[in-house]
């Protein structure tokens, strides 16, 4: 049996204020698998509206680094290829965001 429901939500501020916009679904769904249907698609609603552009420079992406910091061997330091590893100060992002789509 399909049941039809209705709802209507308001949508939230970053501080929890309520928007002056509203928001109408209506569901067909059938009865015994109701309230995960209505999730599901409350869910895909809300990704749809994401903006998904925040991005981070990854250790390719940083400006300069070009050249070896000091030699491979004999100084008594660490090895290093390149001073924009992500260990380094001003170096890139390990598993920073990049920008992606919210079906």
């Amino acid at each position: 049996m399909t049941v039809q429901k209705f709802i209507t939500y308001n949508s939230l501020d970053i501080d929890g204020n309520v928007l002056n916009d509203e928001y109408k679904l209506e569901l067909n769904v059938l009865e015994n698998s109701g309230n995960y249907l209505i999730h599901k698609d409350l869910l895909r609603h809300q990704n749809s509206k994401r903006q998904g552009t925040l991005s981070t420079k990854t250790r390719s992406e940083v400006r300069g680094g070009g050249r070896k910091p000091w030699q491979q061997k004999g100084t008594g330091r660490a090895r290093a290829g390149s001073s924009r590893s992500p260990l380094w100060k001003g170096g890139g992002v390990i598993f920073g965001p990049k920008p992606k789509k919210f079906y």
